[in-house]
């Protein structure tokens, strides 16, 4: 072993653990302190890197693993369920940002190629970090967060099919006659490949599977000995690894593969970033940094409004329209390899590479705080939205009810909602349900009751429901701030109504309850006092707890057939 390339990367290591330290206390994807990490370790100013050779290799490796990564969680099956509205906006969206860009870049002073690769940096999204803020907001399920996980694996197709094109290129070939090779080759290789996965790897990875550690030795040979394989066949390494991923996309053991290999997928993607943080150009970064916020700009405003002129096309909401589009208001990491590619075939500069990796980091901490804080910036901006939205019924107005006077309205179905909902059966009231999953807001609707779609942090839906002859308003929504605002919303209309909230912390149930909450549900300790109870009434009968047991098993399968699944963590 080389003790000064391990010494190196110990170095650049430490660095990376204490500003992504710094960048996660600020609440920015991490993927900012790589970069920042890089710059760091860099020619800029520390100068570790010394050992260039070994760490592109790593990082090539990291792309690698990142394209197989991604076909592996590309499986066809999912493309039936993306829907027409995230395909329109998906391809429309790339289409309109690329072709503006490219205008743009052009009129800034950059070449046709430069252009074309600056374009197509901007019209992509980090899939990754929407999925975590979605994911922190617990808006995955919403039908904007629906919406916006359709239109961004889209996006990733399209990019995919761009890298592996890119990939096939040396610098100085024909790029219509090398795209269409490319492609014809590409199509053969996913029919052997599909035959293989078919007929040869279910069995097979049926076998592997019995050993955790062995079906992980497999998937990272597989990749490997795929995209070896393309390589040798004058095809990209890169290609391989991802059609060796999307080989294994339809093997019932994907989740489990994706699992291990994803640890091993972000520490070469973490060199990947830091290399490219430190091969930016400082002098060509501020002699551009007009060129850089104008590029920035765009994608931070032109691309939501690009999606809330789409969506707002098709009938929908411009509150639905406007959470969508902020979700593509930074660049994606594709963007970064899409450029970089562009500099290892000779198309593109450094400079460029710089540029776009400038405008990646502060797209990439703009978007994250517009994201986060979308449901504030909404109630500011509506007014100025208006001019996104169609006139009359919207596609995604799911409303089932005609009067609007329930005595009981529900925020939130899934969970605990079930239970309080079957209560609600039994008392003979007439209530509503109120849910953000379309899908759960269609299943009551066919089943009777009166319901309709909306996210309670929306004070516009607030405001069209009824709370005056509300005799009790029930949240089971977890969230402190959304359960504020209906509190709020309802003492404003009805001071005598029965409201009831969850919480999952002390101090936050504290402050509820000063707020005007009549009484806070914190399932936890609910739980434990449940239990307690059982243990007071019947001592230590074993066959009441039998009794119990049998009881709960059949309340269980009930809520696993409808679907329903328990929090595996909730966070603050």
């Amino acid at each position: 072993m080389n003790p000064e390339i391990f010494i190196e990367l110990s170095k650049i290591l430490v660095i990376t653990v204490i500003v992504t330290g710094i960048i996660k206390i600020l609440k920015q994807p991490a993927i900012i302190g790589y970069i920042l990490s890089g710059i760091l370790a860099g020619p800029f100013l520390f100068n570790i890197i010394g050992a260039t050779d070994t760490l592109t290799t790593f990082s090539q490796i990291g792309i690698a693993l990142l394209l197989f990564f991604v076909g592996l969680n590309l499986n066809p099956k999912v493309i039936k369920d993306v829907g027409k509205i995230s395909l329109i906006t998906g391809l429309g969206q790339v289409l309109f940002t690329s072709s503006i860009g490219f205008i743009i870049a052009r009129f800034l002073g950059f070449s046709t190629i430069s252009s074309l690769y600056i374009s197509i940096a901007l019209a992509f999204s980090s899939t990754i970090i929407i999925m975590k803020l979605l994911s922190d907001k617990k808006d995955l399920e919403s039908l904007y967060g629906r919406i916006s996980i359709g239109f961004l694996i889209i996006q990733d197709f399209v990019a995919i099919l761009i890298l592996l094109v890119i990939s096939s290129l040396k610098n100085g070939d024909n790029l219509a006659s090398l795209a269409i090779e490319t492609i014809l080759k590409g199509i053969g290789g996913i029919l052997i490949l599909f035959i293989i996965s078919q007929y040869v790897l279910p069995k097979l990875t049926k076998v592997i599977a019995k050993s955790q550690e062995f079906l992980l030795l497999f998937s990272i040979t597989w990749c490997f000995a795929i995209a070896s394989a393309f390589h040798y066949l004058n095809l990209s390494i890169e290609a391989g690894a991802l059609l060796a991923g999307i080989s294994l996309s339809m093997s019932p053991y994907h989740f489990e593969i994706s699992s291990k290999m994803k640890p091993l997928r972000d520490f070469f993607l973490i060199l990947f970033f830091i290399m490219l943080g430190s091969q930016m150009i400082f002098s060509n970064i501020l002699q551009n940094i007009g060129i850089i916020l104008i590029l920035s700009l765009f994608v931070l405003i032109g691309n939501p409004l690009i999606v809330m002129a789409l969506m707002g096309s098709l009938g929908y909401t411009k509150r639905n329209s406007f959470l969508a589009g902020l979700t593509v208001a930074q660049i994606s990491e594709f963007s970064l390899i899409v450029v970089a590619m562009g500099v290892s075939v000779g198309h593109v500069s450094q400079e460029v590479m710089s540029l776009v990796t400038a405008v990646g980091l502060i797209t990439f901490a703009g978007s994250t705080y517009m994201i986060l804080y979308s449901h504030k910036l909404y109630p500011i901006l509506s007014k100025y939205l208006s001019i996104f939205e169609r006139k009359g019924k919207k596609v995604d107005e799911h409303k089932y009810y005609k009067e609007n006077d329930h005595e009981i309205i529900l925020f939130g179905y899934n969970r605990i909602g079930f239970d309080v909902l079957q209560s609600l059966k039994k008392i003979k009231t007439k209530f509503l349900v109120i849910d953000y999953d379309p899908e759960t807001i269609t299943k009551l609707s066919k089943e009777g009751y009166d319901c309709r779609y909306g996210d309670a942090n929306d004070s516009e839906l607030l405001n069209e429901i009824n709370f005056h002859k509300a005799k009790m308003v029930i949240s089971t929504i977890p969230l402190f701030d959304t359960n504020l605002l209906i509190i709020k919303k309802v003492i404003e209309a009805n001071k005598n109504a029965i409201i009831a909230v969850v919480s999952h912390q002390i101090n936050e149930a504290e402050r509820l309850y000063g707020e005007g909450a009549t009484y806070v549900i914190m399932p936890h300790f609910l739980g434990g006092k449940h239990f307690s109870t059982m243990i007071e009434k019947n001592k230590l009968s074993i066959d009441y707890f039998l009794e119990e047991k049998i009881a709960h098993l059949e309340h269980l399968n009930l809520r696993k057939e409808l679907g329903h699944k328990h929090p595996m963590h909730e966070k603050k």
